[in-house]
């Protein structure tokens, strides 16, 4: 794999869960990374300092992916401190599982919000400001494969972030790649949350391995992705779920 050292990565979403692996393992391969947060600062600092330890190079930064002049200036702080960006990450994301018609307008504004127009709005700036030859990957989910009861309105999130990412592939030009990652049941805070033992029994045997991801597993597929070794993948949707779809 083409070395990923001294590449700009900015992760939206990166303070927890697969975002933090993520940075933690670019820096590691000698990536210059931009973790954003939201609301979780503590978080953010603490996965910053351990990559700092480690002689690797980052900043944060709190931008809400949702507001664009948040996005604007998430973008601005990128390329003030590190002079361009190679790869945009758009990592951030709720996931909130009831039945559709337990869903609020408000849990439905919410999610589309983070989830489809917080990828909307970064690429709409990565179109212009995103570095030539540059790599985006959209983390899309492996459940819009399915028909998993109490996802319709984040798999509804997914799918629309997965047609943005093949279209945009076709449009961003530049040398630039675009392609989306859809993990599957992933051991992170965010899918764990009040699920049952058998619940994650019955999701580790729905693929051939039988057992819920890690989220290094999901990390290695994005080195891959943001390597040059993957340039002639784009406009992809690449399932990372272990066979289970």
């Amino acid at each position: 794999m083409k070395s990923l050292k001294d590449k700009v990565v900015l992760i939206t979403g990166a303070s927890k869960g697969i975002g933090a692996d993520m940075a933690a393992a670019f820096a590691e391969e000698g990536a210059k990374v931009v973790i954003n947060y939201a609301s979780s600062a503590g978080p953010a600092e603490a996965l910053l300092n351990g990559i700092r330890e480690k002689g690797g190079t980052a900043i944060t930064f709190k931008a809400d992916v949702s507001k664009e002049e948040e996005v604007n200036s998430l973008f601005d702080a990128a390329i003030n401190e590190f002079g361009r960006i190679d790869v945009l990450i758009n990592n951030a994301g709720v996931m909130e599982t009831k039945l559709l018609k337990d869903h609020s307008v408000d849990d439905f504004d919410r999610h589309f919000n983070i989830n489809v127009k917080g990828v909307f709005l970064s690429m709409k700036a990565a179109a212009t400001r995103l570095a030539d030859n540059g790599i985006i990957i959209n983390l899309s989910s492996s459940a819009t494969r399915l028909m998993f009861p109490g996802y319709a309105i984040y798999t509804a999130t997914k799918t629309a972030v997965d047609q943005m990412t093949r279209v945009f592939s076709k449009e961003i030009g530049r040398g630039i790649s675009v392609n989306a990652v859809a993990p599957g049941p992933t051991g992170t805070d965010l899918f764990l949350n009040g699920k049952s033992e058998e619940v994650l029994e019955r999701l580790a045997g729905s693929n051939a391995f039988g057992r819920i991801a890690d989220p290094r597993d999901i990390t290695k597929v994005i080195l891959f992705m943001a390597s040059d070794d993957s340039k002639w993948i784009s406009g992809q949707v690449i399932g990372a779920n272990g066979a289970m779809a």
